[in-house]
């Protein structure tokens, strides 16, 4: 998606240094309140490293909107590769790939040359915003020696930055609708014309939602399906088989059919997901149905923004099947930020609000998301932002966070929630307090006769369980605390 803001970096970590003084703990939080011994829990904390899951992993999402520097940021990439691959990062999503209308400004949404990766004279630059074609191959190389597979942006709903050409479906009315050699599509590789565009001959419109109505691609017609995924040199299979790109996220599927998706899938194969902008859990399930493919769960974000910004009230999070994680687990690639997100061009104070979780509240999102769960993606400027307090949450997904849901409390200030673990996997307990003191819950765990340590360091109590599992945990004002047993 597009029309977002270009926040620099240095300004989001200004912001994110104001958030840590607003969500880490202080001397008092387990002295005074919580009246439990203060002992450092390093010392307590199991090595996590033997409860490592076979399917362990997080997403990033490796960019954000109008990244700079304009022609560097592939490399900029790959020099992070080893981080993130360190931290438990094991895919990456990339901007999409091809040449845009705007050249060395485009971000990839206004795609003329799918076949351009950086090495075409055209639209006033060779390299894309990303880089050349050379950087992005060395990028891809190096997070798969890393261990880190690579998804491509893939915008296959409206194509941009063409010739004038009569369009007799439009009543003869010129529309930018021809792509060859010299116009827009030097490749020469998936040349277009307007009876490739709605309207054509086959029908008016494929989809109810046309976002580049004059450009929008008719995927019935053969000819588009042969070149996008269909043929040996298609556009999927030249990402795949010569880039090296590992899977696909799917930009604003609305404006196709979920059956295309699936026909590339089939066809290509590699991880996928769809961008369904849509905060109803229903209408995410409807179209992962018919596309079988996962889905950003949209849902999960808006009820994550509802409950700590708009209605500061976390009993939502209680709530039966209001999100897609809670129907497909594994269909649900779940996220707190992304470069829609997180963009103020174009909107207003409150559509930005209200599209947005805050960043005072973003720790809170995350440590939601990754003790869900759900596929959990971490957006590079909250990386940034927040680095260590994120590696920590990733280690925490990638090893206790399994087990069976149990929802233990979820009321205006609180979210408790208990992972069952499995074997020898203890699970963990998190508790979010949005509150301005800190609390405390009477809890049932799984763990008899066992001293509990809070993972994140959030809260240094050390509480101990009865015979029956029975303790008492604590969280600090406006944070959360993840409790697992000690070594």
């Amino acid at each position: 998606m597009k029309n977002l803001r270009n926040i620099s970096t240095k300004t989001f970590l200004l912001l994110g240094g104001m958030v840590l003084g607003l969500t880490g703990c202080t001397e008092d939080d387990n002295t005074i309140d919580q009246g439990e011994p203060v002992i450092t829990s390093q010392s307590l904390k199991m090595d996590l490293s033997q409860f490592k899951r076979d399917d362990a992993g997080v997403f990033m999402q490796a960019f954000y909107w109008n990244v700079e520097p304009r022609g560097g940021w592939y490399d900029q990439v790959t020099s992070q590769v080893e981080d993130w691959a360190n931290s438990g990062i094991n895919r990456i999503w990339l901007p999409a790939p091809g040449k845009g209308a705007s050249g060395g400004f485009s971000m990839g949404y206004d795609p003329a040359d799918y076949f351009d990766v950086g090495e075409f004279d055209q639209h006033g630059t060779v390299e894309t915003r990303f880089g050349s074609r050379a950087e992005l191959e060395t990028l891809i190389a190096t997070a798969h020696q890393n261990g880190l597979e690579v998804i491509a942006d893939i915008v296959m709903g409206h194509n941009s930055g063409g010739g004038l050409q009569a369009n007799p479906f439009r009543g003869g009315d010129e529309v930018y609708s021809l792509f060859n050699e010299v116009n827009g599509n030097a490749s020469g590789k998936f040349n277009r014309t307007n009876e490739h565009f709605h309207p054509n001959d086959i029908h008016e419109r494929d989809e109810q939602d046309l976002f580049f109505a004059e450009t929008d691609l008719c995927h019935d017609q053969q000819y588009v399906q042969d070149w996008l995924w269909g043929r040996d040199d298609s556009v999927a299979a030249f990402y795949k088989n010569t880039l090296g790109f590992d899977g696909w996220r799917f930009d604003y599927v609305k404006s196709f059919g979920a059956q295309w998706v699936k026909a590339w899938n089939d066809k290509i194969g590699g991880f996928s997901v769809g961008e369904n902008f849509d905060g109803n859990q229903q209408v995410l399930k409807d179209w992962v149905d018919a596309s079988e493919s996962p889905a950003f769960d949209f849902a999960c974000f808006y009820r994550l923004e509802e409950t700590l910004d708009r209605a500061q009230d976390l009993t939502a999070l209680g709530d039966a099947e209001n999100m897609l994680r809670k129907i497909y687990a594994d269909k649900a690639v779940t996220f707190t930020a992304n470069h829609d997100t997180e963009n103020r061009e174009g909107k207003s104070e409150e559509d930005f609000k209200n599209n947005s979780i805050s960043y005072a509240n973003k720790l809170l999102a995350y440590s939601y998301i990754l003790t869900h769960d759900g596929y959990p993606t971490v957006f590079y400027l909250d990386y940034q932002a927040f680095k260590g307090q994120l590696k920590t949450l990733i280690e925490i997904y990638n090893t206790l966070a399994v087990g069976d849901i149990e929802i233990i409390e979820a009321s205006k200030d609180e979210y408790i929630m208990k992972r069952g673990g499995n074997g020898d996997n203890p699970g963990l307990i998190l508790y979010m307090n949005i509150s301005n003191q800190t609390k405390q819950f009477d809890v049932t765990t799984n763990w008899a006769n066992k001293t509990l340590v809070d993972y994140t360091d959030n809260s240094r109590a050390t509480p101990t369980t009865d015979a029956n599992g029975n303790t008492t945990i604590y969280a600090p004002a406006g944070s959360y605390s993840i409790w697992s047993v000690t070594k």
